[in-house]
């Protein structure tokens, strides 16, 4: 059987179902051919056996036409081919409703199809690992990710635009900013698993720990060497990829030799094309702006929601550009202008706090109550001093916590 072909007992059983019921039996049960004649028997004036020699013939062109039918219609669900023929023969053929297929269940044609489609054939983005599903993206964003109106508007349209360009000039670098607990991980670990089948698990994404992947600056010379062989490597099994480096700020400054040429503007280099991948870069430098301009906005009387990004972008550039001890990795970055989006995280308040609570409760299947929630917030710690606003751990230990309200 070839790649692209059906296997002999999926065709056998078509044709079986097709032709059920085109043969007869004789009056004892046995099988009688169709040429077979009973003695006296006339049927419109013709002998029976010429009737139902004709009946048959009949019932066979009926078949063949259905089977061609179907299979056009086979054809247009499972391979997206030769739908305009199909449709233009119903037309053609019938001006009532389309034909449809009651010989064959609707659940046995999406066995044929995911059966062809694990060939990742049939696939709208051609590679059935890839998902891109940005719909549900932008819902779990809206219903799990708290006080982070900036991640959320940011991530979905650079993320969105991205991939709808057919032509990209470069691969998409965002570089993730704020505290930590504020949801960086968490926005990564969406947008693997709403752009991936498999998420983080899948062959198309990989993640690097700084302190855990590259914990030893004299060994930067073999660092690069496998960063870059890991990074083509991932490129030309999958060719929209996902790189994630977390504890970006911890990440050794010449490792960025070895990362810079993925993410430069038109750079092919020879027959793989890494303008379709995304890196992403998570880092909790420029948090403490962020969290200065969060709190000059409350002090204000202003609400954090009109906190614009652009405002934001400006104070973390300039926070960024700041000299370092050991070099920045976003630092060379955004001097390169190879990061196409800061999307900063802003500190989370009380009530964020106890949304966060909620969400764990729901996690584990869970009843909780106002009070269990507050409870929960009460026993995180708020920062400044005075105004006490801010979660100091953001929510990474609240789902720990909600263990002291089990029976």
């Amino acid at each position: 059987m070839g790649q692209g072909g059906l296997p002999a007992r999926v065709v056998l059983a078509c044709c079986l179902l097709l032709l059920g019921g085109s043969g007869g039996l004789g009056s004892h049960g046995t099988p009688r051919g169709p040429w077979e004649e009973e003695q006296g028997s006339v049927v419109e004036g013709k002998p029976w056996g010429r009737a139902r020699y004709e009946a048959v013939k009949k019932h066979l062109g009926a078949v063949g036409a259905l089977s061609k039918q179907y299979w056009q219609y086979l054809a247009c669900k499972v391979w997206q081919e030769g739908c305009k023929e199909e449709e233009e023969e119903e037309e053609e053929s019938s001006p009532g409703p389309g034909w449809s297929l009651p010989l064959v269940g609707q659940d046995y044609l999406d066995i044929l199809s995911a059966w062809y489609c694990s060939f990742g054939k049939c696939c709208k983005t051609g590679d059935c690992r890839i998902v891109n599903n940005i719909t549900g993206l932008e819902a779990d964003l809206n219903g799990q990710l708290h006080g982070q109106h900036l991640a959320k508007e940011v991530v979905v349209r650079a993320v969105q635009e991205f991939l709808q360009s057919p032509r990209p000039e470069k691969a998409l670098v965002l570089s993730f900013h704020g505290w930590s607990g504020t949801g960086k991980n968490f926005v990564a670990r969406l947008l693997a698993s709403h752009l991936y089948r498999d998420g983080l698990k899948s062959t198309c994404v990989r993640v690097f720990i700084s302190l855990f992947h590259f914990p030893h600056h004299q060994y930067v010379e073999s660092y690069k060497a496998q960063l870059e062989k890991q990074i083509s490597e991932t490129v030309q099994l999958c060719k929209q990829s996902l790189f994630i480096f977390d504890e970006a700020e911890k990440l050794p400054f010449s490792l960025l030799d070895a990362i810079k040429p993925f993410m430069a503007r038109n750079d092919n280099r020879g027959e793989v094309d890494y303008r379709r991948s995304i890196f992403l870069f998570l880092s909790n430098l420029g948090g403490n702006i962020i969290n200065e301009v969060a709190l000059d906005f409350w002090r204000a009387g202003r609400a954090r929601e009109e906190i614009s990004r652009e405002f934001l972008e400006q104070q973390l550039r300039l926070e960024l550009l700041k000299p370092a001890e050991h070099g920045y990795a976003c630092n060379h970055l955004l001097k390169e202008n190879l990061i196409d989006f800061f999307v900063p995280f802003l500190p989370l308040e009380y009530h964020h706090v106890k949304l966060c609570a909620r969400d764990a409760f729901l996690a584990q299947g869970l009843p909780y109550t106002e009070a269990a929630l507050d409870e929960v917030a009460r026993m995180m710690v708020f920062v400044p001093k005075e105004e006490k606003l801010f979660s100091a751990q953001g929510c990474k230990s609240v789902s720990q916590r909600i263990s002291y309200f089990l029976p």
